[in-house]
Formats: structure tokens, sequence, C-alpha cells
């Protein structure tokens, strides 16, 4: 899968009613990225769930791109979960 464009995606469920503080301590990890990605989205749903998507151009799959950590364990209540995929025109 050489030469596409990998999104990496990230999604955390904060503890209830942290949900802002969720998506500021988001925004901060994902802007200390030690590449800056193609582009980035941060977006927020219900349940105090938060979601950054990377976009890396002619990347591969198993390529080691820069990801966000996971956040401290009392500011989440579960491990993060972590996909990739593969953009299509």
């Amino acid at each position: 899968m050489s030469g596409a464009a990998i999104v990496l995606m990230w999604e955390a469920r904060a503890v209830e009613g942290r949900g802002g503080e969720l998506l500021e301590w988001a925004r901060a990890h994902s802007a200390e990225l030690s590449r800056e990605p193609a582009r980035r989205e941060l977006l927020r749903a219900p349940q105090d769930r938060v979601l950054v998507m990377t976009w890396w151009p002619d990347a591969s799959y198993g390529d080691d791109l820069p990801e966000l950590p996971e956040p401290d364990a009392a500011l989440i209540t579960r491990a993060v979960h972590r996909w990739r995929f593969e953009a299509v025109g």
C-alpha cells in the first residue's frame, strides 16, 4: 500500500463531565507530534468521546508514524482505541 495516504484514528472516552478537558489534552498533544501531518481533525461525540484523525500522504500501512499517547488514566474510562486506514479517492 505504498503511495497512498494513511489515516490514523485515535479515539478515547473521558470520565463523565471531562470531555472538554480530554478535547484540550488531545488538541495540545496533536500539535506536539514529532512530524506535522498533512491534515488533522479533532472531533467530539456524546458520552465525552474525542476522536483525532491525522493524514499521512505517501505513507505505507506499516510505517512508523507519530501517534498520540495514552492520556492519564484518571482522565479516561478505558484504553484508547487506535485504527489505521488507507484513504481512497
